[in-house]
């Protein structure tokens, strides 16, 4: 399972209204990007994923650290 953080969406825009409230919480200073969640997808279903099982993975820039 991917737990996306922060991630600059048309709905949830990284200059949103929330944002500047969320940034200090974020240990990477910024909101991640669409292409940062599909890049650890593709790694789970791919040859690097072949023995991970029944694990969660934060993919939110620090966010949960």
């Amino acid at each position: 399972m991917v737990h996306p953080g922060c991630t600059d969406t048309d709905m949830n825009p990284a200059d949103g209204p929330d944002a500047e409230a969320e940034l200090p919480f974020i240990a990477l200073g910024r909101y991640g990007t669409g292409a940062e969640l599909a890049a650890t997808v593709a790694h789970l279903v791919g040859e690097g994923g072949r023995y991970i099982t029944g694990t969660s993975i934060a993919v939110d820039g620090g966010y949960a650290a």
